[in-house]
């Protein structure tokens, strides 16, 4: 098991966002997390980074205990968050960007190997290198993110909606990129509002309800799973 919460819960001031929720990921794993606004999810995602402090429970990483630790040492850990509407520096060139991403690392022959890889992954963003990020499309702006994140090289990477307001043909292109990803050896949690193309992608799926876990499952399982379909697949 590579990360497991533990009866977490989560306070915005007297809110309680995530009550007692527990869930784990194996090592090689796409799991997805789905539900509706405000259910829980980005939470979930900021409590594993660190961005979020718990008020209870544990977060386990590779058998160790992260609830306490800061954000920054997260990242050295081998936890990636690509956080919700890209956030990506706009002033900034896409290299530099790319850079902010390895900013923890010292392995200069090795980072140099993964801007190759990304590159690789995201071939436009090669033809972009010394364009400011601010210029990119939407697309292009989210394969920046999710390049930055694998420039820590996680073993884990956080994905917060990364289809939000893209075109149908590019989203299914972060998507298809996400999967190779994954097939390189990058374990990944997904947060997604494409509850279709999310169980598409993942292996198990976890659907939280007003900070709770709801339903749990095989991804493939949930998508012909009559409940699901109504309440988060559009019938």
């Amino acid at each position: 098991m590579m990360i497991e919460l533990i009866n977490v819960n989560v306070y915005y001031g007297i809110i309680h966002a995530l009550k007692g929720i527990s869930f784990h990921i194996d090592e090689g794993e796409i799991v997805t997390i789905i539900g509706a606004n405000g259910a829980g999810k980005t939470t979930t995602l900021k409590a594993i980074s660190g961005i979020q402090r718990i008020k209870s429970g544990s977060i386990m990483f590779n058998g160790k205990d992260i609830s306490k630790s800061s954000a920054t040492d997260i990242v050295g850990l081998g936890i990636s968050h690509v956080p919700e509407g890209r956030r990506i520096f706009s002033n900034m060139t896409v290299m530099e960007n790319l850079e902010m991403g390895a900013f923890l690392r010292k392995d200069k022959a090795e980072i140099k190997k993964d801007f190759n890889k990304v590159f690789e992954l995201f071939p436009r963003l090669l033809e972009r290198k010394n364009q400011l990020a601010g210029t990119l499309s939407g697309g292009e702006q989210q394969m920046l993110a999710i390049g930055r994140g694998l420039m820590s090289k996680p073993k884990l990477l956080l994905l917060d909606e990364p289809s939000m307001g893209l075109a149908p043909i590019v989203v299914k292109e972060i998507f298809e990129i996400i999967k190779d990803i994954n097939k390189e050896g990058t374990t990944i949690l997904l947060v997604e509002q494409n509850a279709n193309m999310a169980l598409q992608t993942a292996d198990r799926a976890y659907i939280i309800r007003n900070g709770e876990i709801d339903i749990e499952g095989r991804a493939e399982d949930l998508l012909k799973d009559e409940t699901v379909r109504k309440a988060y697949l559009g019938g």
